[in-house]
């Protein structure tokens, strides 16, 4: 396991997920487990996203994140998050979280879904093809970007948009995820609200672990969306 180091807030991210990428990352000051590796040549073990921290965590987490305005840093693009990458064999990341979080998926011989279904935790819908389904950045690429990845290089954020270790990415409604876009939850929350203490608990884990800051109103709606938990 890697040693988690706790650097400034500018300084980012996580020894550990630098697995994916190969060089070394900072950490923010939580306990996590590293991401697989690429070379990994393994299936997920859940199905499901991995779960993030309890409602009391969360809390405490979200107390000692850095609020600071979020302005649009100019640059952004996301080829600066390469995705998908391999994973093992012929599956890149978006397949494996297509598989961990379907039912009944069949694969072709290329790992592209062929058939299954997928329950969108956003909106409650189901979906019976993969065509529907986008792979949700629980935290947006730009939304991190604008709270300091843009500081990061091009391996950490490969290694950002691909994490399957951390609850960063979740298969969801083609539809629920386009009206997401890049907001923060200060902007848009999930319509299922029976979601919003899961999806509040695993937007403030991943910008925790990350060491990214967040506005104002982010804080003040993920209170909010921590109280459903209750």
């Amino acid at each position: 396991m890697a040693v988690m180091i706790i650097l400034s807030p500018r300084t980012v991210l996580l020894a550990a997920v630098t697995a994916l990428a190969g060089t070394a990352l900072t950490a923010a000051p939580v306990s996590a487990a590293a991401p697989a590796s690429p070379g990994v040549r393994q299936a997920p073990a859940s199905r499901e996203l991995p779960p993030p921290p309890d409602a009391a965590e969360a809390r405490l987490q979200l107390t000692h994140l850095a609020v600071a305005d979020e302005n649009d840093v100019p640059g952004y693009t996301r080829a600066k998050f390469p995705h998908w990458i391999t994973q093992y064999g012929a599956c890149d990341t978006r397949e494996v979280v297509l598989e961990r979080d379907g039912q009944d998926v069949v694969r072709d011989d290329q790992c592209r879904a062929a058939s299954g279904s997928w329950y969108s935790e956003y909106d409650g819908k189901t979906i019976a093809s993969a065509s529907g389904i986008d792979i949700d950045h629980v935290v947006p690429l730009k939304e991190a970007w604008r709270s300091g990845a843009s500081q990061w290089t091009t391996d950490q954020r490969k290694a950002f948009a691909n994490d399957l270790t951390h609850s960063q990415l979740i298969a969801v409604s083609a539809g629920s995820n386009r009206q997401k876009g890049d907001k923060d939850p200060g902007k848009w929350k999930p319509s299922l609200e029976s979601y919003w203490c899961t999806y509040s608990r695993a937007w403030i884990s991943v910008k925790s672990l990350y060491n990214l800051t967040a506005n104002d109103s982010e804080v003040a709606a993920l209170a909010q969306m921590l109280d459903t938990c209750d």
